[in-house]
């Protein structure tokens, strides 16, 4: 789907102020010389647009793993990464540990290139925020651009904050060739900023609608809304806000705060029609007005030029035109899955599990995200296909122990799999906050400030979405009794519901619960049991189809007579200092912008407490 309606003449434009926007409009975007701009830009529309459509451009969220620089922020237990990603597997206390150059999300410096420094996005909004104050368009007009500014600083802010604590916080335009820095600010001032943003955005955007065919992605006031929740969540969370710290006590407060907000969030997206989609497999399928769940979503399409992504290739097998070289779901993740009536695995259930047969009876969102070896997934629009992870396939040679179903598109050719030459690939939109999220945030907020019950209500709206059936555990909540227990569901339940979704390393890091993951990650290898096992299973019948394609996978005698499996462990040589890891360290490039930076506690001797 399109992004953004990128309008390349200004219909009506007076012709003079057209001359000046050709001509200055790749400046503009740079924003390296305001002095020269002409001033008549900020009283045109279109013109501001044109810069507002360019800033959503380099700041919205994107798709894990399409930008390969950022890849270390998803760094967690959900992924086994390929040997190649070093950095990655540093962060998870795999293969080394973290040095304070190999989280550079800020900027390799203050003065960095276009959309690879933040403060260059930064620079952006400070610009129109002010400017289209000054300028003569309609207020209702400048109420709209205004308001999406503020909200986009305030998501940029929220970014950096929550990798690295206090930042350096500007917030009046600057020339990006004489930039001016003060040092960094507290982590509360940064949460205060954006917090203000956020409500001038709700403000500003209250009763603005979009039109969905050429204005998808831009932000409402309950994108604000939800965004702001979810910003609170991680200031009242333990990265923010420990158990344990003399000196920065625990605030209860924060959870209150976050609670109010969580709550306003809801209320809003249920009055503007945010429903959970009836079907978990559509929540990436479906777009538009035909997805009640999507808040903020970044858009994309297969058939505009420089509109797409290539995540259908990184997700599918190499039968089906992929190379599976990301999202490969780690065995931490299969188990999380509970069973089918939401007890975990393990504990009593009213359905049995097999460790051998271990997909069987599970929570449903298992087989809608998790391909392993026999299921079905259907691919290039073969319905009833079956996926096979065992070695030496004869389909798929060097198999991944698991795939991901989550981002693919199950009627995409084979021929159309790869986004190559700023074209092709499934077009799926990425949706960065959903419905679903507010819930599971409204609920954890209730359950840190002692409404159990509360928390339960809602947890329980996403397992029933889920297929999860009620059992005798009242969907497995019974369980949680206390508010520890509710705490680690939650965090459990999130893990599962955003498998993939850039949740989980954040989600380890804003609970400081970075020790589950011990430096050691597995996955499973499945093999055939004989070579004439094998050939029995790949011989072709007078109809063209192999003979494993009629097995039943679901008995235990048929897979114990042809697979064995194995638990295969990615490596481990476990965390260096484990507390650094909840803040980063800024890049020297950019501590060596500013003599006034100071480099965060536990890096490189750093003296600056990013609380």
């Amino acid at each position: 789907m399109k992004f953004y309606n990128k309008p390349t003449l200004f219909i009506g434009i007076m012709a003079m102020l057209t001359i000046c926007i050709s001509s200055c409009k790749k400046d503009f975007f740079d924003l390296k010389d305001r002095n020269g701009m002409d001033s008549r830009i900020w009283d045109n529309e279109g013109s501001i647009q044109f810069l507002l459509n360019d800033t959503y451009d380099v700041i919205m969220p994107d798709y894990p793993y399409e930008v390969t620089a950022d890849n270390v922020l998803f760094a967690s237990d959900e992924d086994k990464f390929s040997s190649s990603e070093s950095i990655m597997r540093k962060a998870i206390g795999v293969n080394g540990v973290l040095t304070s150059n190999d989280v550079k999300y800020i900027a390799t410096k203050y003065q960095g290139t276009k959309g690879d420094n933040r403060y260059f996005d930064i620079a952006r909004c400070n610009t129109a925020i002010k400017e289209i104050s000054n300028g003569s368009l309609p207020q209702t007009a400048k109420d709209k651009l205004r308001g999406q500014f503020f909200a986009l600083r305030a998501l940029t802010y929220f970014q950096l904050t929550r990798l690295y604590g206090g930042v350096p916080l500007v917030l009046e335009p600057q020339n990006p060739d004489n930039l001016t820095l003060t040092g960094r600010a507290k982590a509360a001032q940064c949460i205060d900023a954006i917090v203000n943003d956020l409500d001038s955005a709700m403000k500003l955007l209250d009763g603005v609608t979009w039109n969905d065919a050429t204005e998808r992605g831009k932000f409402t006031r309950r994108a604000a809304a939800a965004l702001k929740a979810r910003v609170l969540l991680y200031w009242a969370s333990p990265q923010f806000n420990p158990l344990d710290n003399a000196t920065h006590p625990f605030d209860q407060s924060r959870w209150q705060r976050a609670y109010a907000a969580s709550k306003e969030a809801y209320d809003i997206c249920k009055a503007s029609g945010s429903a959970l989609m009836p079907n978990y497999s559509d929540v990436f399928l479906k777009e538009g007005t035909t997805n009640t769940e999507a808040i903020i979503v970044r858009s994309y399409s297969s058939k505009l030029a420089k509109r797409g992504q290539n995540v259908e290739q990184k997700s599918r097998p190499t039968e089906e035109g992929g190379n599976a070289s990301a999202y490969t779901p780690t065995l931490q993740l299969v188990n999380a899955y509970t069973m089918k009536d939401g007890v975990p695995v393990g504990q009593a259930s009213s359905f049995t599990y097999d460790p051998v047969i271990f997909w069987a009876n599970r929570d449903p969102r298992f087989d809608a995200t998790i391909a392993y070896n026999g299921s079905t997934w259907k691919l290039s629009g073969i319905a009833n296909r079956r996926q096979w992870n065992y070695v030496s396939g004869v389909t798929e040679a060097s198999p991944q122990g698991f795939y991901l179903k989550k981002f693919t598109d199950p009627d995409l050719a084979k021929g159309s799999v790869i986004y190559a030459n700023d074209f092709g690939g499934n077009g799926l939109d990425w949706v960065e906050l959903r419905f679903a999220e507010v819930i599971m945030n409204y609920a954890e907020c209730a359950n840190e400030i002692g409404n159990l019950q509360e928390a339960k209500d809602l947890i329980k709206l996403i397992r029933i979405r889920a297929g999860i059936v009620q059992g005798t555990r009242n969907y497995g909540l019974d369980l949680a009794t206390s508010k520890e227990q509710m705490r680690d569901l939650i965090l459990n339940e999130r893990m599962v519901e955003f498998c993939f979704e850039g949740k989980r390393s954040f989600d380890l890091r804003r609970t400081r619960k970075l020790h589950l993951l011990s430096g050691n990650m597995q996955t499973i290898q499945w093999s055939v049991k004989t070579a004439a096992l094998k050939t029995e299973l790949e011989t072709v019948n007078s109809n063209g189809v192999r003979f494993r394609e009629s097995i039943n996978i679901n008995d235990k005698t048929t897979f114990n007579k042809y697979f064995t499996t194995a638990n295969v462990n990615l490596g481990a040589t476990g965390f260096g200092a484990l507390d650094t890891y909840y803040f980063y360290a800024l890049p020297s490039t950019f501590m060596n912008s500013s003599p006034l930076l100071d480099q965060t506690i536990g890096w490189d001797g750093g003296t600056f407490d990013p609380l």
